[in-house]
């Protein structure tokens, strides 16, 4: 991520942008009446390619240029809108030089009521490739939720299919079951020691609508943050109060899992990913509010499989079914929870 949030190098910022994009022969630049935009490269032609579908789902930290290449391809070099609600626009010159496409534009949607202006919703639609930046998700969810943003990214989804991305917040609400963090990031121990923390609040499939995600809750930062420990709490709490067995997916920085048409996935990147089974005969045994998590079921509670990354994409797990006969390149565990503290063994 290029982009800089700190208000004295906005400057700066702005001139490596305008440089970058020199070198690419093309040129960044506002254009009146586009709401929301912050900066497009390339044509404001609408143009229509061929797209295959698909589903990048990026940990945080840095950029994956593999999954960006990915998804170009997947866009038939169409149009590419990236979305945020913190002002970066150092997407544009990242996706532009990594592929041939008619224009990279980022929208900075940060009311309901941009997110409910039509045009803005035009430009969404009009994409064949999106892909939604990092930041705060709660800020998606407030702002983006039940509008005509939201309306548009499930279009894109589930009738034009076209390659839809995003990065650690964007991560985050591409799963059905989402964690929101709005009251605050959730740190694994302490969720642990309390799986009804307040600040753990997890959402069921009123947001976007992503293929073979329906069941699936996402994190990121995953091995660098220490973010295991949460997401089984996240798991657990998704069994105790809505009596769904959930999927995990989780990236770490610098890598993505990219799922194709057919549910295929891949990884992406510098480290790892995990993918995590959860059992309708293996509940947690002890999930309430103010006692540490217990799930232990003899110490096969979660099955995990981890997936090394690899610039061009690793292994392949099918996502459409969590089907683990067709796991390849990876390596299987057992994950368990005894009083509050996760476990874990290779099998």
């Amino acid at each position: 991520m290029k982009g800089v949030k700190l208000f004295g190098l906005l400057t700066v910022t702005a001139i490596s942008i305008h440089a970058c994009s020199q070198q690419q022969g093309r040129t960044a630049r506002i254009i009146p009446g586009r709401p929301a935009s912050i900066g497009i490269i390339g044509d404001t032609a609408d143009v229509q390619t061929p797209v295959k579908g698909g589903v990048a789902l990026v940990g945080g930290g840095g950029n994956v240029d593999g999954a960006f290449r990915w998804m170009i391809e997947r866009s038939g070099g169409g149009d590419v809108v990236v979305l945020t609600a913190s002002n970066n626009a150092g997407y544009n010159v990242d996706i532009d030089s990594l592929g041939a496409v008619n224009s990279v534009e980022t929208l900075n949607i940060t009311s309901r009521e941009l997110a409910n202006n039509d045009t803005v919703a035009r430009i969404i639609r009009n994409a064949e490739m999106l892909f939604i930046a990092g930041g705060d998700q709660s800020r998606y969810m407030n702002n983006w939720r039940g509008t005509k943003t939201g309306d548009a990214i499930n279009y894109l989804l589930t009738e034009k299919k076209v390659p839809v991305g995003g990065t650690s917040a964007g991560c985050a609400i591409l799963s059905g079951l989402y964690y929101s963090g709005e009251g605050g990031s959730a740190v694994s121990d302490s969720v642990l020691a309390n799986p009804y923390d307040p600040v753990v609040t997890v959402y069921n499939n009123d947001f976007l609508h992503a293929p073979y995600l329906s069941q699936v809750i996402s994190d990121q930062h995953y091995v660098k943050r220490g973010r295991q420990g949460r997401h089984v709490t996240f798991m657990s709490r998704i069994i105790a109060d809505h009596g769904i067995f959930p999927r995990g997916i989780a990236p770490d920085e610098k890598t993505a899992v990219c799922i194709d048409e057919q549910g295929i996935a891949k990884v992406f990147g510098v480290s790892k990913a995990y993918f995590i089974f959860t059992d309708s005969l293996k509940r947690p045994e002890l999930c309430v509010k103010g006692q540490p998590l217990q799930w232990n079921r003899k110490g096969q509670a979660l099955k995990v499989y981890e997936i090394p990354a690899s610039a061009t994409g690793n292994g392949s797990f099918r996502v459409s079914d969590f089907d683990p006969a067709s796991a390849s390149g990876g390596t299987w565990y057992w994950w368990w929870v005894e009083n509050g503290t996760l476990k874990m063994r290779q099998l």
